[in-house]
């Protein structure tokens, strides 16, 4: 396609001055919804929809993708009594709706599409809360994907809405007293503007939101997030984080001693610059992970009535160590697992080794490992979920490249690991656990997925799509992924690499690619390019890259940075202007993550890499579709917008770009029907452009 037959796009005068240097913005009026703008906008659909229409793997891939997503998932069960409580999409339906199972069988709780205003067609159960009995149930319903929903209270029993809505909630955590009647949870003021500060606040059941009363937070930085917990009904723990920063605070209130509506909060001591996440036993022991002193993570403990007093200090007397840090693991979470009769509770340690899940269990006493759990392999543990009482059993998810979502559970070394619930597994592929060398000879993970064929290697050239995170400590581990086995079934490879920035091996490498240090993820990304193709996989006339949000910036970097490399790339709600980033969507919580442009230094590290910034007219460069969601409120559609009119300018090759919008859907798609239609549309434009597939 030739630059003459994409749409005009003006290129003007605008540009910013910051710290003396001139920053060219020839796209800016793309940031606004003015005619102009708008006339693009229909004319990239038209182009857009043209393409897809024309490409015979579209179809092909929209009915493998919904093949592949039929089957449905169940998450972890949470317990009441004898009742689970689970969410589940059933074969065939588009979003899951909240099951209860018991001696009777299984039955429909809650369906978000079942009920009146926010809940009606395209509505998404977003979060959940049980109250204590499983009478009531505080839940986040949103609509269209948009991520900005409203809390309600159901009565299980009667099946009726009898609280709500309540606004400016976004998932939030709900922390129910034992009585039932209220519960603590996030949200922000009641003006409700985006820039109203977030806190947490007491709400009693059935009466007007505008009383709830704030316990905690008001008045802090917009920014801040929070997560509120109630353990045993007694001990209300308070987490908060200023954006995406690699620290945070923890605060302790005993109910006991202070009324739900004026807890008297003390802070559970952190070394500094360091994550903590605490849970608290039935004994009041505080059990913390935290990544102080211990880049990987570590869990410490201490009893909650040294709170406040001089031994409570981070290296004080006070503190013992419970899980050491281990050199080659980091720790992704823990649980609690109380057995009736005891003092102490074992601990159920999900770590991250070698970019796959294992799970351990610890004497939350002595310290002494007790059990280490058996995996269907090397995949993802997520959703832990414990039932307490006289053998305390822990429930949780697994996944892997080729196993689809299945619920196991653990009671214990006698019983070791059992299925509770299993879907269906895709295992006509091979998976291989790979590592390579990234420019400044640091070692980097990277799984590869081919066709079974390829189990001892490659067996020729293939088309290939090489996608990674590298952001926000997010690590990035085996998980079902249908546009994968799909791209695999088709003949291609998939490859995922754990590059820098991400969370797969604790904090350190968070913050080797973070900041200042950026570059090193996506120089570890080009790296796995060039792996793949000096391993025999794929070549570079036949290597796309694709990826969402942190990971779309990810991927327009790779084709500004190293084209030479790529052939095609699917660029889905990226970043691309990181000059102007902070004034857009959530663009504000991330100056932690990318640096911001008010600071000179700063300034430097964005303009460094920024794709906008770095498109060269009269270059060629890769095929790249750019896909953004009509609703999303996190990445602000401006830069895929920007980004696609400075390439289809400055194109000068062969390749192809396009623009798509995705009706109906937020920051990501949440329905299997538009799961598949924003898989089938960016994998055919990356059959075609790669080879794998013909258009016609």
């Amino acid at each position: 396609m030739s630059a003459r037959a994409y749409p005009p796009a003006r290129r003007g005068e605008d540009s910013d001055v910051v710290h003396g240097r001139v920053i060219p913005d020839p796209y800016r009026w793309l940031e606004g919804d003015g005619a102009e703008s708008r006339r693009w906008l229909r004319a990239q659909h038209e182009l857009t929809e043209e393409y897809l229409r024309s490409s015979r793997p579209r179809p092909f891939f929209a009915d493998l993708l919904d093949r592949l997503m039929a089957p449905g998932t169940d998450s972890a069960p949470v317990w009441r009594g004898t009742r689970a409580y689970f969410l589940s999409r059933r074969p065939g339906q588009e979003h899951a709706a909240l099951y209860c199972r018991d001696d009777g069988g299984e039955s429909v709780v809650l369906d978000p599409a079942r009920l009146g205003g926010p809940g009606s067609a395209g509505a998404t159960l977003d979060s959940w809360s049980l109250s204590s009995t499983g009478r009531l149930l505080a839940c986040q319903v949103s609509r269209d994907g948009t991520e900005q929903g409203v809390l309600l209270v159901a009565d299980l029993v009667s099946g009726e809405i009898v609280d709500g809505p309540i606004g400016g909630v976004r998932y939030p955590t709900v922390a129910w007293l034992p009585d039932e009647s209220a519960f603590f949870y996030v949200r922000r003021g009641l003006d409700e503007s985006p820039g109203a500060v977030r806190s947490v606040w007491l709400h009693r059941v059935g009466q007007d939101a505008r009383k709830d009363t704030p316990v905690f937070g008001l008045g802090g930085d917009a920014r801040t997030s929070h997560r509120v917990a109630l353990y045993h009904g007694r001990w209300l723990v308070v987490s908060a984080r200023v954006g995406t920063a690699p620290w945070n605070t923890l605060h302790l209130a005993d109910l006991t001693v202070s009324p739900p509506d004026e807890p008297r909060f003390l802070p559970i001591p952190l070394a500094p610059g360091a994550l903590g996440f605490a849970r608290v036993s039935r004994s009041g022991e505080i059990y913390l992970h935290t990544t102080g002193a211990a880049p990987r993570g570590r869990i410490r403990a201490m009893a909650a009535r040294n709170l406040g007093t001089t031994a409570a200090k981070w290296d004080g007397r006070s503190w013992r160590d419970v899980v050491p840090e281990d050199a080659a693991a980091a720790i992704s979470g823990f649980s609690l697992l109380e057995d009736d009769g005891t003092d102490a509770p074992r601990l159920f340690v999900v770590r991250t080794r070698d970019a796959a899940s294992e799970v351990t269990v610890w004497d939350g006493r002595s310290g002494r490992c007790l059990d280490r759990v058996a995996l269907p392999g090397a995949g993802t543990v997520r959703e832990v979920s414990v039932r307490p009482g006289a053998s305390a059993t822990a429930w949780f998810t697994y996944t892997d490249y080729t196993t689809a979502p299945t619920v196991l559970r653990y009671a214990g070394p006698a019983a070791r690991t059992g299925a509770d619930r299993r879907t269906t597994s895709q295992a006509t592929i091979t998976t291989r656990r790979e590592s390579y060398v990234s420019a400044d000879g640091t070692e980097v993970r990277i799984f590869v997925m081919a066709p079974a064929s390829c189990a001892s290697g490659p067996d020729r050239v293939r088309p290939a799509l090489l996608t990674a995170y590298g952001g926000f400590g997010a690590a990035v581990t085996p998980s079902f992924e249908p546009s994968a086995l799909a791209w695999v079934e088709a003949g291609g490879v998939f490859a995922v690499a754990c590059v820098r920035g991400g969370g797969e091996q604790g904090a350190a490498w968070h913050r080797a690619g973070m900041r200042g240090h950026r570059q090193n993820a996506f120089d570890d990304f080009h790296a796995a390019a060039e792996w793949l193709i000096g391993e025999g996989w794929t070549s570079g006339d036949r290597l796309g890259v694709i990826g969402a949000s942190n990971a779309g910036l990810l991927a327009a970097v790779a084709v500004t940075q190293r084209r030479e490399l790529y052939r095609a790339a699917v660029c889905i709600a990226p970043l691309a202007d990181m000059a102007r980033y902070e004034r857009f969507g959530m663009g504000p919580a991330w100056r932690f993550e990318y640096g911001s442009v008010d600071v000179p230094a700063e300034l430097d590290w964005l303009m460094a890499y920024s794709p906008y910034h770095h498109v060269v007219p009269g270059e060629t460069y890769p095929s790249c579709m750019f896909v953004v969601f009509e609703h999303d409120t996190r990445v602000d559609h401006m830069h895929a917008r920007k980004m696609a009119a400075a390439l289809q300018h400055a194109a000068t090759g062969p390749g192809t770009v396009l623009f798509h919008v995705a009706g109906g859907l937020g920051h990501q798609p949440r329905s299997r029907g538009k799961g598949v239609a924003v898989g089938a549309d960016a994998l055919a434009f990356l059959a075609v452009e790669t080879g794998l597939m013909r258009s016609r």
